[in-house]
């Protein structure tokens, strides 16, 4: 590739990286190849979800429930918080019980019982003083009445057996209790129902999940989740192709790490990089740049309580209904703050994403549209709007203030998907607006470019896929069966957080790193579309990794852990240029010391919070003992703040670093929130959140799921004392984030204290 000297103007200077069209036509292969195979794999999971029968019926065909039952309870549970309050096949909190293993076992020992003396009033303590002779016997009659299908396609009728029958009357016994008068140590509020009506439509949902989970798949060995949950009573164990796959995905994952660095290390660099050799000079901001700057601070704002809303979430685990004391569940019940901790973190890193495309177009397109900063202001006007109605709705929700609106305006019951359908329509409606809006500022420089494979040009396309993946979210309701909801829902979380904003965020740190000459200017764009490729290559296809146990058949396990296993790679790409290019720009690193810090941050957290700990639950032998349990926050933690939070506030600092005057730019403090932030989160992972889930999946190993989130293990003193060694971590960590929110304040009131500059001032 050709390495002209850098031109003063911008077509010649954007021209200079254009790129081979080898990899613009890969990408394009690649995503075409991918979605290709994410689509056909959602036909199937639609195909071959588990049925929900017309009719449940008892051997005399007395009818016990029907589809409509089962459909409300999924309804209800979805509007009072739903993934919120316990998890369904895994998905979803881990305080409260996974209602599916409960109600399985639950109903598995009344069954037992019934079958051994006629009394459904069965414990686990009476079923483990039984002989093993008669445990042995038991679990086999258990084990044929409850994988035994006996579900008619033609009639719609799932008959179950005489034991089943008088089984579940007793789990609806129980659950007309437990959902009413709630339970203090999974802090379940008391009268979470009060309408039986609504608790036994609720029950009938659980219960049908726990028929899915348990009942074999026609013509297969396994139920319809691949018999998960672990539950050795009812005959649910891991499948020996769970082993097979897991093997393949470590093979996989260790090959594909010895080539990237084989590649890597041998590639030879075609040219010399120019060191920069005199500090960037302080930007005045336009007035459109200046109005981003409105958008970092309110993301701090909504960062600091998103971190007050997790230590809140976290005490619920120690006490049950309040806060040291403080009788709080009535007001901010456990789903309430847990849902509100997700969605702000959500929306402060997202807000700090869309405020730097807000800031880098004019940044890239040299140009200032006119009525620019009136838009970026409206536009934070509708955020600010979108995100307070979606909060006080997901609240409302969970309260049971608004009954069957809660769709719409409350809670739609899902994890990272929790606010009501019309804040997630508006919310749409502002990214497009965003998109438009940076569109016009870029504008300029597209046509200055020509090609249409520049940096430029990716830079519009990946924000184009922001609002277009979001809007996936939009695929399913509050009755879209199961397993095509969670489908669905993946593509937001997996693809649209770990995919494209990835991509994005990726995209304009090349770019601008690129100008800077912290990258090779002849690589920039080369190392922007390979990592895109590995970013979606294997991010697309793993998406499906997350659906192992949704009622998905068996092949989304094969392709989703070996197609997952390589997504441990990406960010590292561009991570070691910018290690490399460190060397190279002293002087430059000084200016960009804290930004570039945040950066590396986010490869080194890629690496082991999306990497490692991502690693350790995606083989599909580990996950099936683990979904569900601690273990899945180990990876949330270091992967949503350790790489995204990072990028968002690598991506602010780049911006403000840019035109802050230097007296107010403290460096010092700024370095100090660096430390004590991942300080902090490295604290609260080592005595918290490992020790926590560890112990947790060893008692799902010996003893099933249901156990693993029993009030038993959950109120063990190991599980309190965890909780209570996080708070070192979680103080550090809340210290840095104060200090950063307090900084970035002090540069947002100086920035608004400079004059502005109408046009973006071209790099000489």
């Amino acid at each position: 590739m050709a390495n002209p000297a850098l031109d003063t103007t911008v077509a010649t200077n954007l021209r200079s990286r254009r790129p081979s069209m080898g990899l613009p036509a890969w990408l394009a292969l690649i995503c075409i190849v991918t979605f290709t195979v994410l689509l056909t794999a959602g036909a199937a999971i639609y195909k071959n979800a588990p049925p929900i029968p017309a009719r449940i019926v008892s051997p005399q065909q007395e009818t016990i429930l029907t589809q409509a039952d089962i459909q409300a309870g999924q309804e209800t549970y979805l509007a009072r918080g739903g993934q919120h309050i316990g998890s369904i096949w895994g998905h979803g909190s881990y305080l409260a019980p996974d209602w599916t293993a409960d109600v399985l076992h639950r109903w598995g020992l009344a069954t037992a019982g019934v079958l051994y003396d006629g009394d459904s009033d069965f414990s686990q303590a009476d079923f483990e003083q039984l002989s093993d002779i008669d445990r042995a016997t038991l679990s086999v009659q258990v084990q044929q009445d409850f994988k035994a299908n006996r579900y008619d396609a033609n009639s719609d009728t799932l008959a179950l057996t005489s034991a089943q029958t008088q089984g579940l009357q007793q789990v609806f016994e129980d659950y007309q209790t437990l959902l009413s008068q709630g339970s203090s140590i999974h802090s379940i509020p008391s009268g979470w129902f009060t309408d039986k009506g609504q608790i036994r439509s609720v029950t009938a949902f659980f219960s049908w999940t726990a028929w899915a989970a348990s009942a074999n798949r026609p013509n297969a060995p396994f139920s319809y989740t691949a018999n998960f949950p672990h539950d050795d009573l009812i005959g649910n164990q891991a499948p020996g192709q769970f082993l097979i796959w897991s093997i393949v995905s470590v093979v996989v994952l260790i090959a594909a790490i010895a080539f990237f660095l084989f590649v890597y290390i041998t590639q030879e660099d075609a040219e010399d990089v120019q060191p920069v050799t005199t500090c960037p000079a302080i930007r005045l901001a336009t007035p459109s740049q200046k109005v981003t700057t409105l958008f970092f601070g309110v993301a701090m704002i909504l960062c600091l309580v998103q971190i007050l809303m997790g230590m809140v979430t976290a005490h619920y685990a120690v006490e049950g209904e309040g806060f040291y004391g403080i009788p709080i569940q009535q007001y901010l019940p456990y789903a309430a703050s847990r849902t509100w901790h997700l969605q702000l973190a959500v929306f402060w890193i997202a807000t700090c994403w869309l405020a730097a495309g807000l800031y880098f177009g004019p940044r890239f397109g040299k140009h200032e549209p006119k009525f620019q900063a009136w838009g970026n202001g409206g536009l934070l006007a509708a955020l600010t709007v979108v995100v307070v109605g979606s909060l006080l709705g997901t609240w409302a929700g969970v309260q049971g203030w608004l009954g069957d609106k809660s769709f719409w305006f409350g809670h739609q019951g899902y994890e990272y998907v929790e606010l009501g359908r019309l804040w997630q329509l508006l919310l749409i409606g502002g990214m497009v607006f965003w998109l438009w809006l940076m569109f016009r500022a870029l504008k300029p420089a597209l046509k200055a470019e020509g090609n249409k494979t520049g940096l430029n040009h990716f830079f519009l396309y990946s924000a184009i896929t922001i609002p277009l993946f979001y809007a996936s979210g939009l695929m399913y309701s509050n009755h879209t069966p199961l397993s095509i909801a969670e489908y669905w829902r993946w593509w937001v979380v997996h693809l649209w957080v770990e995919g494209f904003f990835e991509v994005f965020a990726t995209v304009a740190i090349a770019y601008l790193c690129s100008e800077l000459g912290f990258l090779k200017r002849s690589t920039a764009l080369r190392a922007t579309y390979l990592t895109t490729i590995l970013y979606l290559g294997s991010g697309v296809i793993g998406t499906l990794h997350h659906l192992y146990f949704a009622g998905t058949p068996v092949f989304i396990t094969a392709m989703g852990s070996v197609a997952s296993a390589l997504e441990v790679v990406p960010l590292t790409l561009i991570g070691f240029e910018v290690v490399k290019s460190l060397k190279l720009s002293k002087e430059a690193q000084g200016f960009y010391r804290l930004p570039l810090k945040f950066f590396i941050a986010t490869c080194f957290w890629n690496l082991v919070g999306a990497g490692v700990f991502g690693f350790l639950i995606n083989p599909p032998i580990v996950l099936y003992y683990s979904q569900g349990l601690n273990t899945t926050p180990i990876h949330a933690h270091s992967a949503l703040y350790g790489v995204y939070g990072s990028l968002a506030i690598a991506l602010m600092l780049f911006a403000l670093r840019e035109i802050t005057p230097d007296h107010a730019w403290d460096e010092k403090n700024f370095n100090f929130s660096f430390w004590w932030i991942n300080g902090g989160l490295g604290i609260m992972m080592v005595f918290g959140l490992i020790p926590n889930g560890f112990y947790q999946l060893v008692q799902s190993i010996n003893h099933g799921t249901w156990y693993a989130r029993s009030a038993e293990v959950i109120n063990s003193p190991w599980m309190h004392w965890t909780v209570w060694l996080r708070i070192p971590g979680d103080m550090v960590f809340a210290v840095g984030a104060l200090v950063l929110v307090m900084s970035v304040g002090r540069a947002v009131i100086a920035i608004w204290q400079q004059p502005t500059q109408t046009q973006p001032l071209r790099d000489p």
